[in-house]
């Protein structure tokens, strides 16, 4: 099995509004830390200079574990739409 290649800067994949008021953005970013590729889903601030800055809350994993974390994101979707916590639309 060959190597699998490293990122030489994190990709932002996507990041929307946790509090528009406050610009709180939750960042979903992959990158590569200590030679391990990982998955980051992270809470970021803006500072008074206007640039987004991270915080600890957030949870960094292996890459590997994508399909565990897209598992359990799913479920909690489903659980969530039964429950009647959001409509069935996904999510509004």
């Amino acid at each position: 099995m060959s190597r699998r290649p490293t990122l030489p800067e994190p990709v932002i994949v996507d990041r929307f509004f946790k509090n528009r008021r406050r610009q709180d953005v939750i960042v979903t970013t992959l990158s590569t830390y200590q030679d391990k590729n990982i998955i980051d889903v992270r809470q970021y601030f803006t500072n008074e200079k206007g640039q987004l800055r991270p915080t600890s809350k957030g949870v960094a994993i292996g890459i590997g574990r994508l399909v565990d974390l897209h598992a359990a994101l799913t479920r909690a979707m489903k659980k969530a739409i039964e429950l009647r916590l959001i409509d069935d639309e996904a999510g509004e």
